[in-house]
């Protein structure tokens, strides 16, 4: 056992150094056959022996923890904001009051490059990290420590001098590179792309499953030491600067930014401050100013805080760059529910990095806000986001008299009137299955991961076979034949459209672009199917499917029947039904003869189903085409009904509501434990309720409720000893 504790021991400290010297200096010391080799068996030796495993192993990085509920964490500091402006003049004045203030007294400033990324706080003890917790409200703040533990810039033990207890403060940014990664493969599973990193960042920390934010491949910047004077003091000289904490820091294992420069009046700032004005486009991560601090952290005391900020600090905020570039056109873009988004083609223009020459103009109310002419300038604005957006009309470059841009009144591709839902932004084409990206967008969202999962059918093959004549519908795929597949594709294939607008120039999920090109590259120029092509017919070369490819096809259409009958149904793509709405409809009503059946009523009846879905699922069965492709559905295989799942009877059709946040259960797990033990889970309270199942966090006005009614209540302890033995 002695030598499993050392081998453990030994695989840590190595894992450690690789990833140290990857993550910290760019260097690889060994090929990453060898690191992963070296991590699986440091992973299978704690999985046999987990009494051996160190609480800063490197395998923490890879995830795996699940926090159901973030504590709340008070700080040890505060976590104050800073003061910020947009004024080269209040910058001055900030540094003309600092100079006052400390009276002849010398010193100096560091100027740094302000992140745009979430602020967290790790506290490290003994060299060890132990805890992690966002800014908050500056106040208290959330533990995100299992997230945190899988940011490979987050060292998880110190190395060489160091103090002994400590908090370092830092932004988590999502690198650009690998937030426009994720962002395809979001697209590629048919999920909506976040919006910038920033959000994605924040919405990363604060995913359950740990396992999940180690994907994300987040990045930590640090920018501040906080310690008790004491221990500063004790530090020495390199502690009573803030330059010099950072120094320390990378010794410690830290990755510091480079990005940051000693001043020592106002001419530095301001040269500093132009210099990344200009130069922040280049850099694999975003940055929204710059943050100048008082260098001396013993005059930080001295100079003091206002009720929200220190006096000893300023940050200057770079405006959103803005450019006026002219409307050339404006273009449709059909998604598979058929919602029309307009897009506005523009003369290319540089902006914030790359060539921007196209972004959405989201739908018709927006449209018309701007007012449109032909030959507008607009206004184009690319602040701290990757996407483009157009934020108004230069007036003054109107041409007097020039016609005004109205809306589509038919749809882009098959001609058809328009409508529009009462309450809804977004026009949409209600020639659902004649309209060709319509047709194209529900093969792929039927094919999708989160529905039928069937991954050998990509949106490539899918338009052979449409082109081919051997799919138009769903029901299609369960008839091909392998004689069929074989060879096709192997010529040049004519694309009847294509509508070339950036995949993150999006509204929302609906409005999913279905155009065939797709650049490989979001920040680079990227030319339509047409340019590449000299002008006539765009035409593109796919690779034949040979008969290995159609084997694959033909084998993962036959696992897909093994589908449960939630994800048949999502598969579907019933307009507003989403994974979650899919799911309950189809526990609550079984069957899909059963949910056929159902009118408005008993749609709206289903907990978070409300009227605008209930009347789009009643629409759908009533709709005989629709039908045919359920019933051939059906005979292909597919599954129809609710898996029997019933582990016992001990709940005995007790209608039970559940509220609040559970230890041991996520909220639908624990709907489908009762379910499971013959009980019935609902939504809402009412006298027929037999227990109301609280957790943390319980909804105030359901307990009101439940209490006046006097139902039964029931703990997540006392519901599992309810269960108790039945799960053997």
């Amino acid at each position: 056992m002695k030598d499993v504790e050392s081998r453990i021991a030994e695989l840590t400290e190595l894992i450690d150094r690789y990833n140290y010297e990857y993550y910290m200096n760019d260097t690889s010391l060994v090929s990453d056959f060898e690191f992963d080799a070296l991590l699986r068996e440091l992973m299978e030796l704690e999985r046999q022996y987990p009494q051996y495993a160190l609480p800063t192993s490197p395998t923490r990085r890879v995830g795996g923890e699940v926090n159901k509920s973030f504590q709340q964490v008070t700080h040890r500091f505060p976590m104050l904001s800073l003061g910020n402006t947009y004024s080269i003049e209040e910058i001055e004045e900030f540094e003309a009051r600092t100079r006052k203030l400390l009276d002849g007294v010398p010193f100096s400033y560091t100027c740094e490059l302000k992140y745009d990324g979430v602020a967290i706080g790790l506290t490290y003890k003994n060299g060890e990290l132990v805890q992690a917790v966002t800014r908050g409200n500056g106040t208290v703040g959330d533990d995100i420590t299992d997230n945190a533990r899988t940011i490979p810039t987050i060292p998880l033990k110190l190395r060489g001098d160091y103090p002994d207890d400590f908090e370092a403060r830092g932004e988590v940014v999502f690198p650009f590179e690998a937030f426009e990664a994720m962002n395809r493969q979001r697209e590629n599973d048919g999920d909506e792309p976040f919006a910038n990193p920033r959000n994605a960042a924040s919405g990363s920390l604060k995913l359950q499953n740990s396992a999940e934010c180690a994907k994300r491949k987040l990045m930590f910047c640090m920018y501040f030491m906080m310690m008790d004077d004491e221990k500063a003091a004790d530090g020495g000289r390199r502690f009573t600067t803030h330059f010099g904490r950072l120094e320390a820091a990378k010794e410690m294992g830290f990755k510091v930014q480079p990005y940051i420069k000693e001043c020592n009046d106002i001419n530095d700032i301001k040269f500093f401050i132009d210099f990344w004005d200009k130069e922040r486009w280049n850099l694999p991560f975003g940055i929204d100013g710059v943050v100048i601090k008082v260098n001396q952290t013993e005059l930080w005391g001295r100079l003091g805080l206002t009720a929200k900020s220190p006096r000893w600090a300023i940050a200057y905020k770079f405006k959103a760059e803005r450019v006026s570039t002219p409307l050339e056109s404006v273009t449709y873009q059909v998604g598979r529910t058929g919602v029309v988004t307009p897009v506005a083609n523009m003369r290319p223009v540089w902006l914030g990095g790359t060539t921007v020459r196209r972004a959405t103009l989201c739908n018709a109310d927006y449209m018309g806000k701007l007012d449109l002419h032909e030959g507008d300038y607009l206004l184009v604005e690319k602040g701290g986001e990757i996407i483009p957006k157009i934020v108004g009309v230069d007036m003054e470059q109107r041409q007097a008299g020039a016609p005004k841009i109205g809306y589509t009144e038919v749809c882009p591709v098959c001609g058809t009137k328009l409508v529009r839902a009462d309450g809804e932004a977004g026009c949409y084409c209600p020639n659902q299955d004649g309209c060709l990206p319509q047709q194209l967008g529900r093969l792929e969202h039927f094919v999708g991961r989160k529905a039928m999962n069937i991954d050998s059918l990509g949106s490539e093959r899918l338009r052979m076979l449409y082109d081919a004549g051997l799919v138009r519908n769903v029901a299609d795929l369960y008839s091909l034949r392998k004689e069929q597949l074989v060879g096709l594709g192997s010529r040049e294939e004519e694309t009847l459209f294509s509508i070339n607008v950036d995949p993150l120039d999006l509204c929302d999920e609906a409005s999913s672009n279905l155009q065939i090109f797709k650049p490989s590259n979001l920040q680079s120029e990227s030319k339509s199917v047409s340019e590449a092509n000299d002008g006539g017919s765009p035409t593109k070369k796919s690779a034949s499917i040979q008969e290995k490819g159609a084997e694959n096809i033909l084998k993962a259409l036959e696992e897909s029947k093994k589908v449960p009958f939630e994800r048949v149904l999502f598969a579907l793509g019933i307009r507003y039904v989403g994974e979650v709405g899919a799911k309950k409809l189809a526990r609550y009503f079984g069957d899909i003869d059963a949910l056929k059946a159902a009118n408005v009523m008993e749609l709206a009846m289903v907990e978070d189903v409300g009227e605008v879905t209930a009347v789009a699922v009643h629409d759908y069965f009533a709709n005989a085409e629709h039908l045919a492709i359920v019933e051939r559905l059906r005979k292909a295989g597919l599954q129809m009904r609710m898996a029997d799942t019933r582990i016992s009877n001990v709940l005995n059709g007790a209608t039970i509501v559940v509220s609040g946040v559970f230890e041991n259960f996520s909220r639908e797990e624990i709907k489908a434990s009762i379910e499971q033990h013959g009980g019935k889970a609902t939504g809402s309270i009412s006298s027929k309720t037999d227990y109301f199942l609280t957790g943390e966090k319980v909804g105030p006005e359901k307990l009101k409720k439940a209490q006046a009614l006097g139902i039964q209540m029931l703990t997540e302890t006392e519901y599992l000893e309810m269960i108790k033995g039945q799960d053997e």
